[in-house]
């Protein structure tokens, strides 16, 4: 393997067994490097989009039930693709929604307070709308976020979290902790957290432990059923390449999906399909996560994800995009190191297995903002979020080490 601590960008690219994978997407004119954000547009989209126009034309309203795309049951198109890739059952996982539709969804099953444990623990930089989330769900039960909501941040002068206040955290709340809820990558720092190391603390006190995705799927390998999470949620628009608002996804462990006991919020997509349309108003709920499930399909959305989840199983799955990934962030901090010493600091944590393949960057001396708006300019693609940081992620699907080459010496000559 070609060593990135050596070789140059280009040995690197010629080297890479994935770097054919660039040509099945567009790209934006200039160096495209948040797909934290939003990734890009596989070509194959455009075709799997026209695909279902055309037979909306031509079958109209048979198109629900029309061949193997019927609109019907579209959405088990992407069942194996997003188990293999978050490390699940096909019963355990689901497309549906938006992420913060979902996280409802599945903490009114998961969130069941009572007078002695109603507290949700979530990270005190939580992404606002999982704080909202959180805070609004503790409200409609009846409860008081100033006491039942609990946050863990960073220590003082430190960026990311460590694992050992979390789990102390988890324990010293205990008995009253009915949920942990935390991302299995922040989205500040790009931190790994480590979900079977929580998992087992919450579980350990008797609380529900669930995860937001939003910024791992895609990004590093996850083994949720093994790691025993009791539910998760995610978005497909950013390193699942869905598109802007693209279709969610949504897991719920195994052990959980037939349990007809739990509190859930019900709709006509979640009931069996062999006597839905018989249109009784029992319900009779599907044996998989799938009985979450409210509407039916938005097939335009999920055509998008299905060309792009085909691209992964290309790529021969998270394994082989976390090789090359792991790969990009030695060579970008050695790039960083060689050319902006101690001008740019990366917030991101040092150890590889707290990594995903997003950066955060501060600029040390001068002003980040001015900085991020002058890449900008120069058709630099990454983005700003607030107090200080510039995020960008190089991601293994489509950017190269030159993508990784040409930004560092963009930003050695901008960063004063």
């Amino acid at each position: 393997m070609t060593d990135p601590s050596t070789s140059s960008a280009a040995e690197l690219d010629a080297a890479d067994p994935l770097a054919n994978l660039r040509h099945e997407f567009e790209l934006p004119e200039g160096i495209y490097l948040v797909g934290n954000s939003l990734g890009a547009l596989p070509k194959a989209a455009r075709t799997a989009i026209q695909t279902e126009v055309d037979r909306w034309a031509t079958l109209g309203v048979e198109g629900h039930f029309t061949g193997e795309l019927a609109w019907k049951n579209y959405h088990e198109l992407l069942t194996q693709p997003m188990a293999a890739l978050t490390g699940t059952h096909s019963d355990e996982v689901v497309a549906m929604n938006g992420l913060t539709v979902n996280l409802h969804l599945l903490m009114v099953s998961f969130y069941t307070p009572t007078p002695q444990r109603h507290k949700i623990l979530i990270e005190a930089g939580a992404f606002p709308s999982d704080h909202f989330a959180a805070e609004s769900q503790i409200r409609q039960r009846g409860f008081d976020p100033a006491t039942s909501l609990i946050t863990i941040g960073p220590r003082d002068g430190e960026s990311v979290l460590r694992t050992d206040d979390i789990v102390a955290t988890i324990a010293e709340h205990g008995e009253e902790l009915c949920l942990v809820l935390l991302p299995g990558v922040q989205y500040y720092t790009g931190q790994v957290l480590p979900i079977a190391e929580i998992t087992e603390a919450g579980h350990a006190v008797g609380a529900m432990v669930g995860f937001d995705l939003a910024h791992a799927v895609g990004n590093i390998e996850l083994n949720l059923h093994d790691d025993d999470v009791d539910f998760a949620a995610w978005c497909t628009y950013k390193y699942l390449n869905s598109g802007p608002g693209g279709v969610a996804g949504a897991f719920v462990h195994r052990r959980h999906v037939t349990n007809q006991d739990l509190p859930k919020f019900l709709g006509w997509w979640g009931t069996n399909p062999e006597t839905r349309f018989a249109m009784a108003t029992e319900f009779d709920a599907m044996q998989s996560v799938e009985s979450w499930q409210l509407s039916n399909a938005p097939i335009f959305q999920m055509a998008a994800l299905r060309a792009s989840l085909d691209l992964f199983q290309q790529a021969g799955g998270m394994s082989a995009l976390r090789a090359k990934s792991e790969q990009q962030i030695r060579f970008f901090d050695r790039r960083l190191t060689e050319s902006l010493g101690d001008r740019v600091e990366n917030l991101s944590p040092a150890e590889m297995h707290q990594r995903g393949c997003q950066f955060a960057l501060r600029v040390v001396s001068g002003d980040g903002r001015a900085v991020f708006e002058q890449l900008e300019h120069e058709r630099v693609f990454c983005d700003w979020r607030e107090p200080d940081a510039i995020r960008v992620a190089p991601v293994p699907l489509y950017n190269s080490f030159d993508d990784i080459d040409r930004f560092v010496d963009i930003l050695d000559r901008i960063v004063p």
